[in-house]
């Protein structure tokens, strides 16, 4: 029998507010453990939380970006079970009325083109966290992420297989990051992902038992996760056997998942409404303030520069990877007049030197316009892309503009065609012995005096000029 995987995944993304979702103590991550917490955040009693405006027009833009439906009415409810890094007892979260649902996603694989559904995003607060003691038996709490808010973002079943899953991971990744309302590093765990994994006969309605995966920090992670539990599952069916619901914890060193806790068929939270929070109300003109807001999304920014700048679609994908990287190039492009080239030099030596340091685009020592300036240069034949090279280097690392980089270094190219002749005849004169082959039909030889010329001038030769006068000058004999 033929199986196939029903996957769906639920998101957490850490918001980018400078406050946690009920208090003001700060949501800055690293600091020593349990000094951003207060009475509010540590539940203790009598206190009465504050909703921070931020977190549910951030909630706004995520939903608007997925095509969600906004509901005019949404309230917080109390999630209640028991762990050590919960204060409270309880989680405050959003259950029965979401802010936001119905929406969707469009992904790509192989060139195909799927609509993955948003089931619903809700607002709720983070939990702590527990340091376990490698050599003593012994675990802490740290509390300085309790109330840091989150989003939760729910898909539908829909998903098919382990790279469909990826790539609708990496979508959402790109949006929460393009409206800056996420930093989008797992390592922190600022963007989380729980898996929900079952399989059913190929032409099935029904689905199968469903197991749920944790523990994934890469989107590496969440494809080799999906792809061992879709084989596990389809092992024990095949073998006649029943599939377990449970919690799993996937183990990225052994590449294997391990039971964490078996799962009943409904946890019971027992939900109820907030008593210290009223209901949220988000009317029109609230969601179309927020919608003037949006950047342009990636999708839409990587079609556009497809269209107005005819690069190439991977070029666009790549130049598009960060909202600052897209605007670094566009920047380059206005100044330059250049999209091809720009997007060249960006891809590549910008990116490699930013790479091999771990540096960021947005503070990057060299700026677009001193980019856009060097461009010129090549463009005008001030400078040979070899030569750019090494200015681009060295604007790297000093910050320096072209022009002050090509004066010290003695970078100006040849382009004197009297001064260019002499050295060639000279390189000539030197080489009877080649220039008899050419003349004899050995065009590859032509190469040998190049280098020769390029050799002569240090490299500073018009390589352009170099071969028409080449040419001419071995053929007039």
């Amino acid at each position: 029998m033929e199986f196939e995987p029903v996957i769906g995944l639920e998101v957490h993304a850490q918001l980018l507010t400078e406050a946690k979702i009920f208090c003001g103590c700060s949501t800055k991550f690293g600091a020593a453990p349990n000094t951003h917490t207060c009475p509010i955040c540590l539940g203790m009693p009598g206190v009465l939380p504050v909703l921070n405006r931020k977190v549910v027009e951030f909630m706004m833009k995520m939903a608007l970006a997925t095509n969600c439906r906004i509901n005019p009415e949404c309230n917080f409810a109390r999630k209640n079970y028991f762990y050590p890094d919960l204060p409270k007892g309880y989680q405050i979260s959003q259950y029965a009325h979401p802010p936001a649902e119905h929406g969707w996603i469009e992904v790509e694989n192989n060139g195909d083109k799927k609509r993955i559904g948003i089931t619903r995003i809700h607002m709720e607060e983070d939990a702590g966290k527990l340091l376990h003691d490698e050599h003593n038996p012994t675990s802490y709490v740290d509390l300085n992420r309790t109330g840091v808010p989150l989003i939760e973002i729910v898909s539908e079943p829909d998903i098919r297989s382990a790279e469909e899953a990826a790539s609708y991971l990496r979508r959402l990744h790109e949006t929460l990051v393009y409206l800056e309302i996420c930093d989008g590093n797992m390592e922190e765990g600022s963007f989380r992902c729980d898996a929900n994994v079952s399989l059913r006969p190929k032409g099935s309605e029904a689905f199968g038992t469903r197991a749920e995966l944790k523990n994934m920090n890469s989107f590496r992670n969440v494809q080799r996760a999906l792809e061992y539990e879709i084989k596990r599952q389809q092992y024990i069916l095949e073998g006649g056997g029943e599939v377990v619901q449970e919690t799993r914890l996937w183990d990225d060193t052994a590449g294997v998942s391990h039971p964490m806790r078996s799962k009943e068929e409904a946890h019971d939270y027992r939900y109820f409404p907030d008593p210290d929070l009223v209901p949220i109300q988000i009317d029109e003109a609230w969601i179309e303030a927020v919608r003037r807001g949006l950047p342009e999304l990636p999708q839409a920014k990587r079609e556009r520069f497809v269209r107005d700048y005819q690069i190439p679609p991977y070029d666009a994908g790549v130049l598009t990877a960060s909202r600052a990287l897209a605007d670094y190039y566009e920047e380059v492009v206005r100044l330059s007049g250049q999209p091809k080239i720009a997007g060249n030099w960006v891809m590549g030596d910008v990116l490699r030197l930013l790479n091999e340091e771990k540096g960021d685009i947005r503070t990057c020592p060299i700026r677009p316009a001193a980019l856009a300036d060097m461009i010129k240069l090549i463009q005008a034949g001030t400078i040979s892309g070899k030569m750019a090279k090494e200015v681009v280097e060295q604007m790297y690392r000093t910050g320096n503009t072209p022009e002050s980089i090509i004066k010290e270094k003695g970078l100006v190219q040849i382009t004197d065609e009297g001064a260019l002749s002499q050295t060639i005849s000279e390189v000539i004169a030197r080489n009877p012995e080649q220039v008899a082959q050419y003349r004899s039909g050995k065009e590859k030889v032509f190469g040998f005096f190049v280098g020769q010329v390029m050799k002569a001038t240090q490299g500073k030769a018009n390589p352009q000029l170099i071969n028409e006068l080449l040419k001419k000058m071995l053929a007039g004999g």
